[in-house]
């Protein structure tokens, strides 16, 4: 350990954090000791905390603020949960849950992509509003998309389920609001962390490498960075695409682990892009273990300050007000003191490497 430089163990405390507490976490459900209740938080944790981490990328390094990564969640969900459903009993349970995933997964940065390329010419203010309107437009589509399959094939209408026109014995896949029902609970606790620890193994080497060097020397000093030369867009793209790949991620785990999936404002919406908002601020922008902490912590503590009844929100008040004044740190500032990572000396060694290319 002694050996590895600060980022490297950071990545391993958290690992091995996360591993501990997956452990005891496993432990406590094979024996009973946890309520079904937390036992059905498990997953549902583990997949905002992916949207934590994609989120903080995307705020943290590249220095965007983002309230549509809900909507990326939402894609990745849908996206997946309509192929699982479509494809049920043709193709075998692990093979369509991979298949699945990376479908999930790939429509989450295509749209991370496509949304990126007018977006990112915002900043601050503007492409919040903007961010936070594409992940409305999102849930709302969604909500009146009516979709279903027979022998002629599939059926699509944005009007009513009767306009569908479906078979005798067709099978109706997107009833507008209500959703898609049925798809394969194939999400477990296990899988959500390996997908969570993958997650957290990207973003580390990511914003380690070349590349997300020059996204944290864009975010510090644009113009800066556009003087000697680096594409400012290249690398803004790739940072947002794959903040919003890791989004989908956390939706395709979020999707199969519930029987019905509906786009609400709870789970896709607007009241979704300000709770994971909130894990990144009181975690530590530019923190992504602390991302996850604060996921775990602000989802879990209700649920086990339930029986404490009308004292239950005050005291998770008072425990996000604590939040705020002591755990806030690192950020952006302190974050680069800490590292020794200033816009001067990023700029520095990407000048000097491009002179010895």
């Amino acid at each position: 350990m002694k050996n590895l430089n600060k980022s490297t163990q950071k990545l391993i405390s958290t690992i091995a954090v996360i591993f501990v507490l997956y452990l005891a976490m496993s432990i406590m459900q094979a024996t009973g000791n946890l309520s079904s209740l937390m036992s059905g938080l498990l997953v549902p944790v583990c997949a905002y905390s992916l949207v934590a981490v994609a989120l903080n990328l995307c705020v943290g390094y590249l220095g965007e603020l983002s309230l549509g990564h809900a909507g990326f969640m939402c894609i990745g969900a849908f996206t997946s949960a309509l192929f699982s459903k479509t494809f049920q009993g043709i193709i075998p349970d692990v093979p369509r849950f991979i298949l699945a995933l990376l479908l999930g997964t790939f429509f989450a940065a295509l749209f991370g992509f496509l949304i990126a390329i007018p977006v990112l010419r915002l900043s601050g203010d503007y492409l919040a509003i903007v961010t936070l309107a594409f992940g409305e437009i999102i849930k709302n589509v969604i909500n009146a998309i009516y979709v279903g399959v027979d022998s002629k094939g599939l059926h699509f209408t944005l009007k009513d389920m009767m306009s569908l026109g479906l078979e005798p014995g067709g099978t109706i896949l997107i009833n507008g609001p209500q959703g898609i029902t049925g798809t394969p609970r194939q999400s477990n606790f296990t899988l959500a962390v390996l997908l969570l620890i993958i997650a957290l193994i990207v973003t580390f080497n990511f914003v380690n490498s070349r590349t997300g060097r020059a996204v944290k020397a864009i975010r510090d000093n644009q113009i800066a960075a556009e003087t000697v030369g680096l594409p400012i867009t290249k690398y803004k793209l790739t940072a947002f695409t794959i903040s919003a790949a890791i989004a989908g991620v956390g939706g395709v785990i979020y999707a199969h682990n519930i029987n019905s999936l509906t786009a609400t404002t709870n789970n896709f919406g607007y009241n979704m892009s300000i709770m994971i908002l909130v894990y990144v601020v009181l975690g530590g922008i530019g923190n992504f273990s602390g991302s996850v902490v604060a996921a775990v912590v602000l989802t879990m503590l209700p649920e086990l300050l339930r029986g404490l009844s009308n004292y239950r929100m005050l005291i998770y008040s008072i425990v996000l007000i604590g939040l705020m004044l002591f755990n806030w740190a690192p950020s952006i500032l302190r974050f680069r003191e800490e590292h020794g990572i200033t816009s001067q000396a990023i700029l520095g060694k990407l000048k000097k490497k491009k002179e010895v290319q």
